[in-house]
């Protein structure tokens, strides 16, 4: 029987549709329904991408909606082809037809209605910038008592942001790109009293994807999420690339895994630090994933991408 009421909210990059892939694995999850947020994505291939990936995975009950949100600071443009790029893969690509619903409202009307109608506090889980969460709120302030939790992807406590080498001067470089899109967004979340579980880059930054992890996900052509999981990752070999999204959505199943920390923290939401997470006494406390056991989480992927 399913167990924890989850609704997805991701932006559309790579290790978005690797999270999905691993989210429809999770018997235990009674998944809601999934929100795509345009930040790290073209939004349409974005859009297209989900519903394939939902209907290669046998779960084309469950809506997608679109959110219209919209942030400060863009993804670079050589991050969001990688939408286009999955939208096309031969694999997602050998019906015509998608049967998994678009919803008819907008993402953060979507949420608001889901967080209504469920019967139960809800856990959002959430692999791209807040602002589709934050606007929800917004149309909705009643819908707090309705979230259990965000489990985020996002942030930098203690080590340098990821923006570096992709944005002009100006900024001081302590950012993750998922705060930074949207700081003013992620600043607004962390004013309400709802609790946070966070998967910043101190933990993703020890959890990096290997050459020899993608040529065994493709080892397994009887197995074709396997096979999807290791075209997606082939995109990103020529660089370094870590679990970032796919780590965090880990959490939710296998949190044994995992040890965490408690730390008081505030978001910066504008000025040369716009988008830090910072760790401050006297800030919301939130609670983050610390470390994970690396030689027991990859094969845990194998394990649910062997279907």
């Amino acid at each position: 029987m399913p167990g924890e009421s989850v609704l997805f909210d991701h932006d559309g990059g790579l290790d978005d549709y690797l999270a999905l892939m691993l989210l429809l694995t999770l018997d235990q999850i009674d998944l809601l329904g999934v929100i795509v947020t345009p930040a790290d994505c073209y939004i349409q291939p974005a859009l297209g991408a989900t519903r394939k990936i939902m209907d290669l995975m046998g779960r084309s009950r469950i809506p997608v909606a679109e959110s219209t949100v919209r942030g400060i600071n863009p993804f670079p443009r050589a991050f969001r082809r990688s939408s286009f790029h999955v939208d096309h893969f031969p694999i997602l690509n050998r019906s015509d037809a998608i049967s998994t619903p678009l919803a008819p409202e907008t993402g953060q009307e979507f949420l608001v209605r889901v967080l209504r109608e469920a019967v139960e506090p809800v856990t959002i889980l959430e692999t791209g910038p807040l602002t589709t969460v934050a606007a929800a709120l917004v149309q909705a302030p009643d819908i707090v008592s309705k979230i259990r939790r965000i489990l985020w992807m996002g942030g930098a406590l203690n080590v340098p942001g990821n923006v570096s080498h992709w944005i002009d001067g100006g900024q001081d470089m302590s950012m993750e790109w998922n705060v930074y899109w949207d700081p003013l967004s992620a600043h607004a979340v962390w004013q309400t009293a709802i609790p946070i579980v966070l998967c910043p880059l101190d933990i993703t930054n020890h959890v990096k994807v290997t050459p020899a992890f993608v040529r065994q996900l493709g080892q397994r052509p009887q197995y074709p999420i396997s096979e999807l999981a290791g075209y997606c990752y082939a995109l990103v070999m020529h660089q370094d690339y870590y679990c970032w999204d796919v780590l965090t959505t880990g959490y939710l199943a296998r949190p044994d895994l995992f040890t965490t920390r408690e730390w008081e923290t505030v978001i910066v939401p504008t000025g040369a630090s716009q988008g830090r997470t910072q760790v401050k006494p006297g800030g919301k406390r939130i609670t983050a994933l610390d470390t994970v056991d690396k030689e027991a989480f990859f094969p845990y992927l194998m394990q649910q991408w062997g279907r």
